[in-house]
């Protein structure tokens, strides 16, 4: 990671972020990100009793503020639709927006203490089968929930994350309401857009202009041509922002906190759900993104909570939503073929342009054309090749891995990936409970020897496996317990390695212990950190061997 101290904000660099061969690729990402959060930011703010405003004001802080103090180069916040229940149930208990937006901002201040406290490592302990299941789920129902839009049925905005919907509904039941409704104009913007992002990019002549704004400039040349014939689109079928039409209508969409109820203990209920909530949908979300960056960078945690608290305070100062960094937006950011962090910056940037310069072009613009860029995105994410991917992998990791799929299409991403997390787990014990020593039989002339080889780490999980081996060992036997691996060996390991030590004799079983301590202690979390002189040293040291084989080739 960089460090400028001249700069304003940690690791910016300017000749990085604003190079010519950066640009040319966040840019056009920038567009295509901006294109999919548009939708997004005022479909989540109507399915959470908000302002519309109030979606467009967090998605402009997500892209320009977090984008700006975060750490990761490809992660793009924005109001989370998986905060959507929890917002519209907030907003009704606390029986007022000023006073929601006032926990908002409490939940960015606690969420900053939580990064400064470097509680984003827990990030690091999520299995890596769930993650990949959490992605291919967050790309079915990307499909499912915008199948609806697709079939040009846009009464009401189906894009929640959770399979149960606000108005009662479910995924399938909207589906099957929108076949019943279609609307054939709308299903051929679909259509051709889809033909378009499959395959734009493979003509080399055009390649160079992002398909999706190619996408957009034909549904919206579309719906010019339909009018006055059977495909005409009405408005319900259109992005709609607010339009203001002077700086003080702009400065009267802002909605500020009501102080006064900073005592009132469910506002502090909220902020502490909010704050934790965002939390995690961020970490799973940064640790998702980091797996499908292309140049595989590792995104720092605690910084990115810092960087979503500081994201919400203001989000909550100026009357927006809470926000997380977002798996959609995130993954069409990677996929448009983004470089660095200004794509999200950009993205900010072009929404808040977008309410202010051209809200009546963007009004113009198919819900059905920004349907199919979102079931292109969601098509990658969970295409067959991942699941085949995960099959040849073994049973430890398809079936953590398929449990989120389904976890999280048929409940929420939250409660998806805890199911996912516990399978997981259960499948990592499992694994560690029947790894705990290597065995080999030695022969010395006639007297064979079993040697059991401990871990480098045996722990109270395999305390079992070692128990049924030692209480099954033949009478007579000769038996070498050898620990000359071992780091680390558990108390309740080690005190049955000396009882069977001491009470072998009944058996006739000849024992020997080699390299088992009667202590171990784990290693301090200082001495596992590599310091900045070792890192050094081995730069060095590795440089110094390159030159030599240079110099012997020459």
């Amino acid at each position: 990671m960089e460090k400028d101290s001249k700069s304003l904000f940690p690791g910016f660099n300017a000749a990085k972020y604003f190079s010519s061969q950066t640009l040319k690729k966040d840019l056009p990402s920038s567009i295509v990100v901006f294109l999919v959060a548009l939708p997004l930011c005022l479909g989540i703010a109507l399915a959470s009793g908000a302002p519309l405003f109030a979606g467009l004001l967090t998605g402009i802080i997500g892209g320009v503020v977090v984008a700006s103090f975060s750490g990761s180069q490809l992660s793009v916040s924005g109001p989370a639709a998986g905060l959507t229940v929890i917002v519209l149930n907030a907003i009704t208990q606390l029986g007022s927006y000023d006073v929601f937006i006032l926990a908002v901002l409490i939940a960015g201040i606690i969420q900053i203490i939580l990064g400064i406290a470097k509680a984003g490592t827990i990030g690091n302990y999520f299995p890596s089968a769930v993650i990949e299941g959490m992605l291919a789920a967050i790309g079915i129902i990307l499909i499912l929930k915008q199948l609806p839009h697709a079939l040009g049925y846009d009464k009401s905005y189906e894009g929640e994350e959770s399979f149960k919907q606000v108005n009662d509904d479910n995924t399938f039941t909207a589906i099957i309401t929108a076949v019943e409704n279609m609307q054939l104009g709308a299903v051929i913007i679909s259509v051709l857009s889809l033909a378009i992002l499959i395959l734009w990019p493979k003509i080399k002549q055009v390649a160079a202009v992002p398909a999706a704004l190619v996408v957009v400039l034909t549904g919206i040349g579309l719906t010019i041509a339909f009018q006055g014939t059977g495909f005409a689109l009405t408005g319900e079928h259109m992005v709609q922002i607010p339009t203001v039409a002077s700086f003080a209508e702009f400065q009267n969409l802002f909605l500020f906190p009501d102080f006064s109820a900073i005592t009132n203990p469910k506002v502090w209920t909220v902020a502490v759900t909010i704050a934790i909530v965002a939390s995690l949908e961020t970490l799973l979300s940064l640790e998702a993104i980091d797996k499908i960056d292309p140049q595989k960078r590792v995104s720092p945690t605690n910084r990115e909570l810092v960087a979503q608290g500081i994201g919400n305070t203001v989000s909550g100062l100026l009357g927006g939503l809470p926000m997380t960094s977002v798996i959609v937006r995130s993954s069409a950011n990677v996929n448009s073929g983004a470089r660095t962090k200004m794509s999200a910056v950009f993205h900010g940037l072009w929404l808040l342009a977008a309410l202010l310069v051209i809200p009546g072009l963007i009004n113009q613009i198919p819900l059905a054309a920004l349907a199919a860029i979102l079931l292109f995105t969601g098509y990658k994410l969970a295409n067959a090749t991942l699941f085949s991917k995960m099959w040849r992998h073994g049973k430890n990791q398809f079936i953590p891995f398929v449990v989120t799929v389904l976890a999280v299409v048929f409940t929420d991403l939250l409660t998806g990936v805890a199911v996912g997390m516990l399978i997981g787990v259960f499948y990592l014990l499992r694994a560690n409970m029947r790894n705990p020593y290597f065995y080999k039989l030695e022969k010395d002339g006639k007297q064979k020897t079993l040697r059991l080889k401990l871990s480098e780490e045996v722990s109270f999980l395999n305390k079992g496996a070692i128990l049924y081996t030692l209480t099954h060992i033949p009478k007579g036997a000769k038996v070498i317990i050898d620990g000359s691996n071992s780091k680390y060996i558990d108390r309740d390991v080690l005190e049955i390695i000396e009882n069977f030590h001491e009470h072998a004799y009944a058996k006739q079983i000849d024992v020997e212990l080699v390299n088992i301590h009667p202590k171990y202690e784990l290693p301090k979390l200082q001495d596992l950190i590599i310091q900045a002189d070792d890192i050094a040293e081995i730069v060095d040291t590795h440089q110094i061997a390159k030159e030599k084989e240079l110099q012997k080739n020459n």
